[in-house]
């Protein structure tokens, strides 16, 4: 027998994770300048990082030969005090996505099943897959959660119930009563996983964070540097919730996962109201623009309380493949099951300009 024949038989149709594509990637398959490009694919921050966080990273890189602090002690301790939680309530991840890998890890094995709704965010199921887990995916209310008929499905075997609140790829957002009426309604043996990663984002959310502090151990809420902070490339993502299930995760956790420069970076990001305000205003703005827009040009979308617009265009991929073209990296949707649609991150106005203009001509095409 062959190596290759020994592979994890889930391996056999799990699906690969297909994100936002690199700049640098279409200039070069399409011979493109890259100066010429703009992406507008991945909820990225479209103001860049903290200028903090950048003399923090530059500052860091003189000591790069050594190991990091294998524990985030400093960026945890501040994490816990911004949050009003323990450092003990904290786990830090490669991006949100290790945490994912961490519950999934810990809870699923084959027998057990994870509960979704339609339009989830993709590395749920794939990572639930992976581990030999069975996917129950609710159908979506309006693009977003049904969070009653997500319960319904809940069985003995259930291990984990997703929540990605506001939901990506769609935008949409649970009402709070609902929110806290789920993780009051959660049955005990079932760890439930709010995904928030665009929390910041919004005016008025619910606060979970006084149900982990009333020490519900089966309440895990995950958040980003990614998004609000501007720190994707540095992947850094965590994990709030009860110690003693913080603890167990952390035996799951590799050491030194979240490196030092990233480490410092976060750090800076978190005590820089001022970015996170000039964020705020520029998404808001970018939002509002996108969405008038395109309801002005007669197109479907899903109202957004992200960094990002769900838009119909007809053919998403033959769209998107269009804006390529011009210069204007979007994100197709098929993989969510979406094939008529497309996901059109909030840029800077000159951004969200040059797409719209791209936009246009590459309708005819959908």
């Amino acid at each position: 027998m062959k190596v290759i024949d020994k592979l994890n038989p889930q391996l056999a149709d799990l699906p690969v994770y297909q994100p936002g594509r690199p700049i640098e990637e279409v200039a070069r398959e399409l011979g493109l300048d890259v100066s010429g490009i703009i992406k507008v694919a991945s909820n990225e921050n479209p103001i860049g990082p903290s200028p903090a966080a950048i003399e923090a990273m530059q500052k860091a890189a003189r000591g790069m030969h050594l190991y990091p602090d294998g524990n985030c002690f400093h960026l945890k301790r501040r994490l816990a005090e911004k949050l009003g939680m323990e450092p003990s309530n904290l786990i830090m991840g490669n991006g949100s996505n290790e945490i994912i890998e961490f519950v999934g890890h810990a809870f699923l094995r084959p027998g057990t099943n994870i509960v979704v709704s339609e339009y989830c965010f993709a590395i749920y199921p794939i990572v639930a897959r992976m581990l030999g887990a069975r996917v129950k995916v609710a159908q979506a209310k309006e693009y977003g959660h049904d969070l009653e008929a997500m319960l319904e499905l809940v069985d003995e075997e259930t291990q984990i119930l997703f929540v990605a609140n506001p939901n990506n790829p769609t935008g949409t957002l649970a009402p709070r009563d609902e929110i806290l009426a789920l993780v009051d309604r959660i049955p005990e043996h079932v760890l439930l996983v709010m995904d928030e990663a665009y929390y910041e984002f919004l005016e008025d959310a619910a606060d979970l964070l006084p149900r982990i502090r009333e020490a519900h151990p089966n309440l895990l809420i995950m958040r980003t540097f990614s998004k609000i902070y501007g720190l994707a490339g540095l992947r850094v993502g965590y994990g709030i919730g009860n110690r003693q299930l913080v603890a167990a995760l952390e035996k799951i956790r590799q050491p030194f996962n979240i490196n030092a420069m990233a480490q410092a970076g976060a750090l800076a990001a978190l005590d820089d109201d001022a970015h996170l305000d000039a964020t705020r205003a520029t998404n808001r703005e970018g939002l509002a623009f996108l969405e008038e827009t395109f309801r002005g040009m007669g197109l479907e979308l899903v109202p957004s309380f992200a960094n990002f617009s769900l838009v119909r265009t007809g053919n998403g991929a033959a769209v998107c493949q269009a804006l390529q073209k011009a210069g204007v990296i979007t994100r197709p949707m098929g993989g969510y099951g979406l094939p008529d649609w497309i996901r059109v991150s909030v840029g800077t106005m000159d951004e969200n300009r040059k797409c719209i203009e791209a936009l246009k001509p590459a309708l005819e095409k959908g």
